[in-house]
């Protein structure tokens, strides 16, 4: 999988989620994610949410698929894709 992400929207992230996009890669490799179709449509591209365990916390990512990459959009740690993900793959 090639990643890409504009910087300065990393920059952004870290301000307002407190992450970067390091361990985008992480998640996708989890083997129990979950990807959801995000409601927030352009008119141009599809947007999506991974959800995965990055290593450190089950991981919320928004990206689109551009040119054969996966453009990342924001990332952060939410309770509520969190408890899908836990839901999903039964962990109590």
């Amino acid at each position: 999988m090639k990643f890409e992400w504009d910087r300065s929207k990393e920059v952004g992230n870290v301000v307002k989620h407190g992450v970067d996009f390091s361990t985008v890669p992480e998640a996708f490799g989890d083997s129990r994610r979950i990807f959801i179709r995000y409601p927030g449509l352009t008119e141009h591209e599809i947007r999506w949410q991974l959800v995965g365990f990055d290593g450190q916390g089950i991981l919320t990512v928004r990206f689109t698929l551009r040119r054969g990459w996966i453009r990342v959009i924001g990332a952060g740690y939410w309770r509520k894709q969190k408890q899908i993900y836990e839901k999903e793959n039964k962990i109590y």
